[in-house]
């Protein structure tokens, strides 16, 4: 999918044209889904999730004394291969109590695959253990047995990949025991299950959408126990979020434009590899009662819950245009705002901290509004604003960068947008970190800072630059912290230098702009690229010196 702020046309390296803010901005958004979802699939413990307690609240399933006892591995797996032999045993036996002898094996297998960090998957595999568990799923079967054999399959799908890919035989029977004809605690530990195969990859999610896994997941939302709603929320954001493993396809994908800055139009053009697929976030945001369950789970005080709900939102308003359009015409904004502004968990980082995600949806839903928001998000964005400022004063890096991304995307919007970030409590804060803060959350300022410097035209066609920003912002010395990103190794960074700094070489009144960049070293940082390997930022960099500071520059002094 071509870049929508690029065109193919070769351009004389001096024409510089400042990039269409929704578009660029909606680029933006797409990566950083991406890097969440990529970030959330490597943390083992929120997209495979080993379950020790089983989730009934009964007697049929109770947890073990013993159960986080670590034991040495190879006793574990000798003990595990006994105990698949054992329940083989027992679904042959026909003798009575031929039910409880196969409860008490499953059991004995759940056990020993609850007890270790690293449960012993490979030898319940290789001992046959998944078809025997499919037998003990038959419909007819006893809720305890469901239970035990769904609660093996859960811990085997938290394995490695291979190990997960072993449960394809069980999933039409884990799909089908989420439907109304079984008990709560079989369908919530069936989607337990299921959420661990989503999250191992799109090839399995794509396999458990063709099964129907979708439907029945989205109708265990609409109850209000919350267990059941945690564990259905949780597995379907894994199943919605569909992204490829290869979403960027080359070094060129790399370079996340600046929103709302100027872009090098020049001898190539960007392209994407295969992005988000946004067919089954639709789905589940057209199916019957979802949005309103979304809606009063959020207003529950449950932070647990809430912020499974608010991963479904962070996929849906990154995936999906039809589900962008349905949260925008419903409360959901001013809740989260509500959310944002009134929570304490400043210490929660990313991807468990429902300020981190409420951060991450408002800014989706602000692009993809539009940069003309609506009258509902504008009287919210002051909340919002206040509560991005209380994130930017805390010590934690994740909250920092945070929303200084979500700043960014509010800034690419409107001249009102605009106007509240450059005349709130923001500013010093930015203006300090873009100096002092580290690498990543001095780019992201970047954005933040260079956004607020241009505008969208009345007619469509080329941004204005905002001049009485820029001379402020330069004047409050925030140009030697774009140098510095000229000057550093990663491309995005300095691409977003070099961009900045056209801006002020080209907008400063009398000419000034030439003196600060020279002063703060900026022709050596620019001269870094003569001979640089990506064609692009090279031809940016020597375009703006021999513009600037060619043979004839300095003489008239």
């Amino acid at each position: 999918m071509a870049d929508e702020g690029l065109n193919s046309q070769r351009r004389d390296p001096i024409n510089f044209l400042l990039a269409t803010v929704g578009n660029v901005a909606a680029n933006r958004r797409r990566q950083h889904a991406v890097t969440v979802g990529k970030e959330r699939r490597e943390a083992l413990v929120r997209t495979k999730r080993l379950c020790r307690v089983g989730v009934s609240g009964d007697d049929i399933a109770p947890p073990d004394s013993d159960m986080m006892i670590d034991v040495e591995e190879s006793v574990l797996e000798v003990q595990t291969s006994s105990a698949v032999e054992e329940l083989k045993f027992a679904i042959s036996f026909q003798g009575k109590g031929a039910m409880w002898k196969k409860v008490t094996a499953l059991r004995q297998l759940r056990r020993l695959l609850s007890r270790s960090e690293f449960p012993p998957v490979e030898a319940a595999l290789k001992a046959g253990a998944v078809p025997l568990l499919v037998q003990c799923l038959s419909f007819g079967s006893r809720d305890e047995q469901l239970l035990e054999a769904a609660w093996c399959l859960t811990n085997i799908a938290a394995g490695k990949p291979e190990e997960t890919k072993a449960l394809l035989p069980a999933l039409p029977l884990l799909i089908a025991h989420l439907g109304e004809k079984s008990s709560m605690p079989v369908a919530e530990q069936c989607a337990w299950a299921l959420g661990n195969v989503a999250g191992e990859g799109k090839e399995l999610r794509e396999v458990l959408l063709s099964q129907g896994a979708l439907p029945p997941l989205a109708r265990m939302m609409l109850p209000n126990k919350g267990s059941t709603v945690r564990t259905a929320a949780w597995a379907l954001s894994n199943l919605i979020k569909q992204f490829s493993d290869n979403v960027v396809s080359s070094a060129a994908d790399l370079l996340v434009l600046f929103s709302g800055l100027i872009s090098f139009l020049g001898p190539f053009q960007t392209s994407m590899g295969k992005g988000p697929d946004p067919r089954a976030a639709t789905e589940l945001i057209k199916s019957a009662g979802v949005l309103d369950a979304i809606i009063r789970h959020l207003k529950k005080a449950d932070e647990d819950l809430a912020t499974e709900v608010a991963w479904i939102i962070v996929y849906l308003s990154a995936l999906s245009n039809v589900a962008i359009d349905m949260l925008v015409k419903s409360d959901l904004l001013q809740l989260l705002v509500e959310r944002l502004a009134t929570s304490n968990s400043l210490q929660l980082l990313i991807p468990c901290d429902l300020l981190v995600k409420s951060k991450f949806v408002l800014s989706n839903v602000l692009v993809k509004s539009g940069t003309v928001v609506n009258c509902k998000v504008l009287r919210s964005l002051d909340n919002v604003v206040a509560a991005l400022i209380k994130c930017l004063k805390s010590e934690h890096r994740v909250l920092k960068k945070a929303s200084a991304w979500v700043l960014s995307n509010i800034a690419a919007g409107s001249i009102e947008q605009k106007q509240l970030i450059y005349s709130s409590e923001a500013m010093p804060l930015l203006l300090r970190l873009l100096s002092t803060a580290p690498f990543d959350i001095r780019k992201e300022v970047a954005y933040v800072v260079g956004n607020l410097c241009v505008a969208p035209s009345e007619d469509g066609g080329r941004p204005n630059l905002i001049l009485d920003h820029l001379v402020s912002l330069v004047g409050n010395g925030c140009l030697p912290g774009f140098v510095h990103m000229v000057r550093s190794a990663d491309v995005e960074a300095a691409r977003l230098g070099l961009q900045f700094m056209e801006l002020v070489l080209r907008g400063m009144p009398n000419s000034q702009g030439v003196k600060l960049v020279e002063r703060e070293d900026g022709i050596d940082a620019m001269e870094r690229f003569q001979f640089h390997e990506n064609e692009d930022l090279r031809n940016m960099a020597n375009a703006l010196v021999d513009k600037y500071f060619g043979e004839d520059y300095g003489l008239d002094e």
